[in-house]
């Protein structure tokens, strides 16, 4: 069933239109397939990009807070990056171009969302604590997509890569995955200094 993808603020939409036609933005963009691509870029799929804030293994109220807004940048059929904007003083404000393995992840979780026969909005989930990141599919069609927290009978698509013990582009339902996430969050915090690795990846935001 098609999904029912809301419409980004216009001047979110605006800030990237801007950046995508100033020759400076893309040229310092580190996103070599965006620099290369030759042909008209266009950005699509605006998804909102909701933050996990707070959760317990028995928590059935996630605390989740809006970040920004994605799109992805398209080049002819295929994305070749995508596009943050994030929201100032002045309004929503282009933020950064990236690329990396969450854009085809990104397409392949909304073409499986697709074949779901109940309708949803698609939404994107980042889970900083986890370096998790899913595509989230609330069940609420009408509803502000830049507002709420996820509902038991919500699904969350993990997108690839995933956090070891939880399979990447497999539907969950969030009763089902919030206590999972939930504990491995607490066990995360709890662990000593010693085993946090120096080359663990930067939270989501910060890498796409």
């Amino acid at each position: 069933m098609p999904l029912h993808v809301s419409p980004a603020p216009a001047p979110a939409l605006r800030s990237v239109l801007a950046a995508l036609g100033s020759p400076t933005a893309v040229r310092e963009a580190r996103t070599p397939a965006l620099r290369s691509v030759q042909g008209p870029l266009s950005p699509e799929l605006p998804l909102p990009v909701h933050v996990l804030e707070q959760i317990t293994p028995s928590s059935d109220a996630p605390q989740t807070r809006l970040a920004g807004w994605r799109f992805l940048i398209r080049s002819g059929e295929r994305a070749v990056a995508a596009a943050d904007t994030m929201l100032t003083p002045d309004g929503w404000a282009f933020s950064r171009f990236f690329e990396g393995p969450y854009i085809s992840a990104t397409e392949r979780a909304l073409r499986q969302a697709e074949t779901v026969k109940a309708p949803y909005q698609p939404r994107l989930l980042s889970v900083p604590g986890l370096y998790m990141l899913t595509l989230w599919l609330h069940q609420d069609v009408e509803s502000d997509a830049s507002v709420g927290a996820p509902a038991p009978a919500d699904l969350l698509i993990p997108l690839a890569p995933a956090p070891p013990g939880i399979a990447a582009h497999r539907p969950h339902r969030v009763a089902d995955l919030l206590p999972t996430m939930g504990l491995r969050l607490t066990s995360a915090l709890s662990a000593p200094p010693a085993t946090a690795s120096t080359s663990a990846p930067a939270p989501l935001l910060t890498t796409g």
